[in-house]
């Protein structure tokens, strides 16, 4: 009998071991003094949303996203992560930083301005993309706030590990397979993550406007849900009726990109009768199940990093999975930077797991109940009999979850080992204390209860204080400098774009779309 992936990983020494590479891309609001959302421009300051390597927006012009470097350590990750906050709070006037993934206060769809890229051909794609989720979805779904965690071995580890399990395919299409290995697990296992770090169980009532919901009443304008974790990933959250058709497999990476390639050339009616345009103005990239491959909104992607112009598709058919994303995260509130290290920590001590258990192929049956899993434990994680089904029986889901912790604690205490230090022991003893005394969406509810604040308030004063905090620690001079070379660079690099230009958009949109 052949050993287990796990037993075969024991057996790996210190030299064997390369680390993580591992980086966040964290998404917040700007905000005006009173709590709702900032109708200003991008800061220029901030150089251009186009072009920035670190600073630039997702949804709406109010919605910042900020992208660190790829690092080697969860210490250079939050490092990073906090100069780029550092910058932002010192460039961000009388505005606020909003802490939390449940917007501010709004004002309907038109309150939420949708995000400018220049005038370039591709910057204008991408503004029209972002009008096809609107007239798809309405703008209020949108303006929801995450973090997404990138995460990907090492060239060194992958020839190493590829040697254990004696496997004669390419690198590249061995990294690929193993990637979907740990993405299949992560499927199973995702509802713990919404469990650990679920932090959005109110939201302001603004959202909520002709919108039909079971929420609780928590004071005259917050609502929310007396046992969920994230109100973000739930219902009211990302969703929409023709995605729900879709049959995205995640069992390797050519069924994959098929399914998904399927869907961005496959019209949807209700998207045809909207059409393309409004007079001369595009308001959506085609009618298509989906405009593009971001569109398809997933708890986690198999990434490749693109050139310009190409396609996420083409670049993973091309060159193979390079990295996951995680994309089901909420922003923590109590952190300035939207995440910590404990999180960080237990991430890839959970994802390298992911990769090390045995992972058949899903099948509808089981794609349906882990699906169920995870809704049951985003609306109501926090109910103590609650239960999720586990290889065809119901079991508590707080003790599958410690089931699931207890798992990890040997491979925590090997990568100890090898770092020198007890940081994955600690971040699982974190998450068990988690369980034990309080889950996040949990302490969410207890703070604005103590505080005697509904959400819209609450958060705002959690976002004053994490920017008075970061704006009292000063930026390096070698590092500020950096950063507005960036702005500096990156508003250039946007111009000259913009003058190279040579064929109408109609040309390049019927290009793009036949690539």
């Amino acid at each position: 009998m052949a050993e287990s992936r796990h037993a075969l990983f024991r057996q790996f020494s210190k030299s064997d071991w390369f680390g993580f590479l591992k980086g966040v891309e964290k998404e917040g609001l700007r905000v005006d003094r009173n709590g709702f959302i900032a109708q200003t421009p991008h800061p220029e300051a901030l150089g251009s949303t186009l072009t920035h390597p670190r600073i630039t927006t997702d949804y709406s012009e109010a919605l910042l996203e900020l992208i660190t470097p790829v690092c080697d350590s969860t210490d250079s990750l939050l490092e990073s992560l906090r100069d780029i906050h550092r910058f932002v709070q010192k460039n961000l006037d009388d505005e606020v930083f909003w802490a939390a993934s449940m917007p501010c206060e709004l004002d309907g769809d038109e309150s939420i301005p949708i995000a400018e890229y220049g005038s370039s051909n591709i910057g204008y794609l991408k503004h029209v993309y972002r009008q096809g989720l609107a007239v798809r979805y309405g703008r209020v779904m949108q303006s929801i706030a995450g973090a997404h965690y990138n995460l990907s071995l090492p060239d060194a580890f992958w020839e190493k590990w590829q040697q254990a399990l004696d496997n004669r395919q390419s690198l590249k299409d061995f990294k690929s397979d193993q990637y979907f290995w740990l993405i299949r697990n992560f499927r199973r296992r995702s509802w713990l993550l919404m469990l650990l770090f679920g932090t959005s169980p109110a939201l302001d009532d603004s959202f909520l406007a002709g919108v039909q919901h079971d929420l609780s009443r928590f004071d005259p304008r917050t609502s929310y849900g007396q046992n969920a974790t994230s109100l973000r990933m739930g219902d009211l959250g990302y969703h929409n009726n023709a995605q729900a058709s879709l049959n995205i497999c995640f069992n390797e990476l050519s069924t994959y990109t098929q399914t998904l390639d399927r869907a961005i050339h496959t019209t949807w009616p209700p998207y045809e009768e909207i059409g393309t345009r409004r007079g001369d103005r595009f308001i959506q990239i085609n009618t298509s199940v989906l405009q593009i491959e971001n569109e398809y909104y997933s708890a986690v992607r198999p990434k490749r990093t693109t050139e310009r112009e190409e396609k996420p598709i083409q670049a993973l058919e091309a060159r193979g999975v390079e990295y996951i994303e995680v994309r089901c995260l909420d922003l923590d509130p109590f952190s300035p930077v939207g995440v910590n290290r404990e999180q960080i920590d237990f991430l890839d001590l959970f994802l390298l797991d992911c990769l090390l258990s045995e992972s058949p192929r899903i099948g509808d049956d089981e794609c349906e109940r882990l699906d169920d899993n995870y809704k049951d434990v985003v609306s109501r994680g926090r109910d103590a009999d609650l239960t999720l089904c586990c290889g065809g029986e119901r079991a508590s889901a707080m003790t599958l979850a410690r089931e699931i912790l207890d798992r990890l604690a040997p491979l925590a205490e090997q990568l100890d080992g090898w770092c020198g230090d007890d940081r994955y022991t600690q971040a699982l003893e974190s998450q068990r204390r988690s369980l034990a005394e309080g889950v996040p969406s949990w302490r969410v509810l207890e703070a604005m209860r103590s505080s005697g604040l509904g959400h819209r308030d609450w958060v705002m004063d959690i976002s004053r204080r994490h920017q008075q905090i970061l704006r009292e620690e000063s930026l390096a001079p070698d590092v500020l400098a950096s950063f507005e070379e960036m702005s500096r660079l990156s508003l250039s690099e946007q111009a000259d774009i913009e003058a190279a230009d040579t064929v109408p958009f109609e040309r390049f949109l019927a290009h793009y779309l036949r690539s």
